[in-house]
């Protein structure tokens, strides 16, 4: 290539991985010329989708993209978090909101020891979701309050649309073909080269083919980490049906523990959608569907058998080559972490190419190595602690689980807790400030679960009262609050305004 062309990125894949990856890098490093090469012939998993609250973060805040248009096209509804029925408790609220790794002047103790003393709820977003509200209002309005933190609920195929609308808007080209054929050289990969004989050259390739990982893994053979010692589950039975009045769009996900995994239930506008994620080792697909079919009758198209494998690329940076989203590794969706991982995994290659002037050092490829391999473990630990401390129900998987389960680097943290409860006086020592999960992740879980700990001290009367006292606080606030359909009509009109909206989302 000539030295006075600009800087050249090939994104394989047109879903919603590779769409994201083109779009943050045009958007975020200037000049470079992006070419996304997507397949008529290679369609999308096409699932509901629940992202975490980075999500708003990475497009909104760190993209400056209009959340008008997002709202018009992925037509998404407000998530604030997951409702579990899981555990001794039977049902707990994870909140994107902090709530566990808080303190309060009045209190000599940290807010979830206080967890059973008052309404079930920790904070505001976790009594939104247990009074079916998506956000408090504004004082004196019956405006919905967007500040509070939140994600989202949509549909893929209406995310695909609204990203490439983003990503034609910021120049990015679009070629549609099939891959033939991969021409390598020392440098990595040269060219790809299409079915009708044309050739694709690039100073970087974005792998975002998804399983298949054609560049990452079928190109490089870069060899794969396997989660299967912590993660058991590799199938999903996916399908839903049209939503009715009879039920409730939801401000969370729902994650129910079954028989041989767990099931979602995500909230569209117009569809409810529903997946059974499971262990062939423990249940044939057959008997998972016959479960999936019984305790959810009002499913009325044949679901749709996806098979995965838990694990991720040793790196995810070779030579010329990064791969992104399922091309370079894969997690089941217990927490809504798949987005999650693609805008971290972008946005980190677009800072390396920013800070670099497009000039990848070796030391660099390390760096978003090292990165990337911590973001897919801490996220595998993190799963692993919801199975290890699941004993709602007594069956050989969850048995199995209970037993079994590897924790990883998890393993301190748990067994500090397991001793002394949710203090925050580890944060800075039995975990890295960068996971994203943090201490809020983990007490919300092991607290939720009501995993037992040993250092148990009495509260005091008047430290009790003030904590049931602040939380009947939220609940009031929670019930003076808006739902989700009344909220989505408010921010519809033409009279709304995104702009007074920015605090922490937008």
């Amino acid at each position: 290539m000539s030295s006075t062309a600009p800087y050249s990125v090939v994104v394989l894949g047109g879903g919603s991985a590779g769409l994201i990856a083109a779009v943050t890098l045009k958007r975020q490093v200037p000049g470079i010329q992006v070419r996304l090469i997507y397949s008529d012939k290679i369609g999308i998993i096409g699932v509901g989708e629940g992202t975490t609250a980075y999500f708003p973060k990475h497009f909104f805040q760190h993209l400056g993209l209009d959340p008008r248009g997002f709202f018009q096209t992925a037509k998404p509804t407000w998530k604030l978090g997951i409702r579990f029925l899981w555990g001794r408790r039977k049902e707990f609220y994870y909140s994107f909101m902090t709530e566990f790794d808080a303190s309060y002047p009045e209190l000599s103790l940290d807010a979830g020891y206080y967890y059973d003393q008052g309404e079930g709820w920790c904070g505001i977003g976790s009594a939104c979701m247990a009074n079916e509200v998506a956000f408090p209002c504004l004082t004196g309005s019956r405006l919905p309050n967007l500040n509070l933190v939140h994600a989202f609920h949509f549909e893929n195929h209406r995310l695909v649309d609204w990203l490439e609308q983003a990503a034609r808007s910021l120049g990015v080209e679009f070629t549609e073909g099939t891959l033939q054929s991969v021409e390598q050289d020392d440098h990595g990969v040269r060219a790809l080269v299409m079915e009708d004989g044309t050739r694709h050259e690039a100073d970087l390739f974005v792998d975002a083919s998804g399983f298949r990982s054609e560049l990452l893994g079928s190109a490089l053979d870069e060899p794969f980490v396997d989660y299967s010692d912590h993660l058991f589950c590799d199938r999903a039975w996916v399908a839903g049906w049209p939503r009715t009045a009879e039920d409730p769009l939801h401000p969370y996900t729902t994650a129910e523990t079954m028989d041989s995994g767990w099931c979602w239930q995500i909230e569209h506008e117009e569809w409810v959608n529903r997946g059974y994620v499971f262990s062939s080792g423990f249940i044939e697909d057959d008997q998972a569907r016959e479960e999936f079919m019984r305790k959810n009758p009002k499913i009325e198209k044949e679901p749709r058998l996806v098979k995965f494998r838990s694990g991720r690329a040793q790196r995810g940076w070779v030579k010329n080559v990064v791969g992104l989203g399922n091309a370079s590794g894969f997690v089941e969706p217990l927490e809504a972490t798949a987005l999650h991982i693609i805008c971290t995994q972008a946005a980190k290659i677009a800072e390396i190419l920013k800070l670099m002037k497009c000039s990848v050092t070796q030391s660099a490829a390390n760096l978003y190595n090292k990165v990337n391999a911590t973001a897919w473990d801490d996220t595998r630990d993190f799963l692993a602690v919801h199975y290890a401390f699941n004993d709602l129900i007594d069956t050989p998987f969850w048995r199995h689980c209970v037993e079994k389960t590897d924790l990883g680097n998890a393993r301190e943290l748990v067994e500090f807790y397991k001793e002394n409860g949710p203090s925050t006086s580890c944060r800075d020592y039995l975990i890295d400030s960068t996971n994203s999960f943090g201490l809020e992740g983990y007490f919300a879980m092991l607290v939720g679960q009501d995993v037992p700990y040993t250092n148990r001290m009495e509260l005091p009367s008047k430290e009790i009262a003030f904590w049931k006292k602040h939380t009947s606080f939220l609940l009031e606030k929670a019930r003076g609050g808006i739902g989700v359909l009344d909220s989505l009509h408010e921010v519809r009109k033409p009279s709304w305004k995104w702009e007074a909206f920015k605090g922490r989302t937008y």
